[in-house]
C-alpha cells in the first residue's frame, strides 16, 4: 500500500520540517528523510518523490494535493514499479475557497517551530478585517519564512498594536510533559489552533468573521477528531484548511508573522539561559549544543524537544 508524489522544492522543504519530530535516524541511503507516524511511513528523495507507505498512505499524501510539481512528472515509482496514482485535490481534502475569499474578513492561523529541535512549538491566530486587507497587503506580509528576521521585527508589532490576535506558546518543557504523556506533536497543532481562534473571538466583541484559514497541516476530519477527544470547544466560525495558507489570506501571512516574531523572542531568551546560541533546526549544530548543554549539567528539557532524535545523538557525542 503505497503512494508516491513529486513535491516542489518548497514543498519538500516545508515537508520535511514538518516531519521533523517523526524523523528515522540516520536516514536510508540516498534519501532526503524518512519520518514514521502511526500508520505511514514517509520517505522522501532528493528528486522530489515522496513515498507514503502503510494503511494511511492516501490520507497523508493528500495533504500535499495543492504542492504536486507539475513540470515534471512521477511516472516511475522509486522502487521501479508502477506508481500509486498522485493524491488528487478532493472534499476530503483542502478546502474549497470562494472565489472572493482574498477579500473576506478572516481569522488566520498558522504555527511555527514544530520541526525545530530547540525552542517552542508557536501557534499565532489574527484577525484581518476586510477593511485591513489591503493595508497588510502592501505592508509585505507573507510566510514567514519567506521573510528575514528583521523584516519580522518591523512587520510584527503592527498586528500586535493594531489587530485582534492570540498566541499559544508551547516552551519546551510543557512540550515535552504534553508529548511523554501521550500528546502527539500533531495534537497539540490542532489544540493550539483553536485555542487560538476562540481567543481571537472573544477578542472581536461581537463581531462576526467572515470565515477562519487554518494553514493545513492535518486533514480536517482529523482535527476535529482532536478536538473532541481532547473536549475543546470548536471555535464557532466556518474553518477552511490549506496548505499554503498565507498565500490565500493575508490572514494566514499575518499569523505565520506574529508566530515567528515569538518564536525568535523565545528563543534569544532560552539561549541566555543556556550561556550559548541555540540553533534553529534539527541538524549537526543541534546535536553539538544539546551535548554542550548536558556536559554543562543544565536540564536539556527546558530547552530542546527531547523525542526528538538530536537528544540520542547529543549523548553519543559526549
Amino acid at each position: 500500500m503505497q503512494t508516491v508524489i513529486l513535491l516542489t522544492k518548497a514543498a519538500l522543504k516545508k515537508a520535511e520540517e514538518i516531519y521533523g519530530p517523526y524523523a528515522v535516524q540516520p536516514a536510508p541511503q540516498y534519501t532526503l528523510f524518512q519520518a514514521k507516524k502511526p500508520g505511514v511511513t514517509i520517505t522522501a528523495y532528493q528528486s522530489g518523490k515522496v513515498m507514503f507507505q502503510g494503511p494511511e498512505n492516501e490520507k497523508e499524501a493528500a495533504i500535499w494535493a495543492n504542492n504536486i510539481d507539475r513540470s515534471k512528472t512521477a511516472a516511475s515509482s522509486v522502487s521501479g514499479k508502477t506508481p500509486a496514482k498522485p493524491a488528487s485535490k478532493n472534499k476530503h481534502n483542502e478546502s474549497a475557497l470562494p472565489t472572493d475569499f482574498k477579500d473576506w474578513g478572516v481569522i488566520g492561523s498558522d504555527e511555527v517551530g514544530a520541526g525545530a529541535y530547540f525552542g517552542p512549538l508557536t501557534t499565532a491566530a489574527v484577525y484581518v478585517s476586510r477593511d485591513q486587507v489591503p493595508k497588510l497587503r502592501a505592508m509585505g506580509f507573507a510566510d514567514s519564512k519567506t521573510l528575514t528576521d528583521d523584516k519580522i521585527v518591523k512587520l510584527a508589532p503592527y498586528i500586535i498594536e493594531n489587530l485582534p490576535y492570540h498566541i499559544v506558546n508551547l516552551t519546551p518543557d510543557f512540550y515535552n510533559q504534553k508529548q511523554q504523556s501521550g500528546q502527539n506533536v500533531v495534537a497539540m497543532k490542532a489544540l493550539s489552533h483553536n485555542f487560538a481562534h476562540n481567543k481571537v473571538i472573544a477578542k472581536l466583541n461581537g463581531e462576526k468573521p467572515d470565515g477562519m484559514l487554518i494553514d493545513q497541516f492535518v486533514q480536517e476530519s482529523s482535527y476535529n477528531r482532536y478536538l473532541q477527544k481532547n473536549k475543546q470547544v470548536k471555535a464557532p466560525v466556518k474553518a477552511y484548511f490549506k496548505t499554503k495558507g498565507e498565500q490565500e489570506h493575508v490572514a494566514v501571512a499575518a499569523a505565520s508573522v506574529l508566530a515567528r516574531y515569538v518564536e525568535l523572542q523565545t528563543m534569544e531568551q532560552l539561549s541566555k539561559e543556556a550561556g550559548m546560541k541555540l540553533p534553529i533546526g534539527a541538524g549537526k549544530e543541534a546535536d553539538r549544543v544539546a551535548a554542550q548543554i548536558m556536559k554543562s549539567g543544565k536540564n536539556l528539557g527546558h530547552f530542546a524537544k527531547l523525542h526528538f532524535a538530536n537528544t540520542e545523538k547529543a549523548k553519543k557525542l559526549l
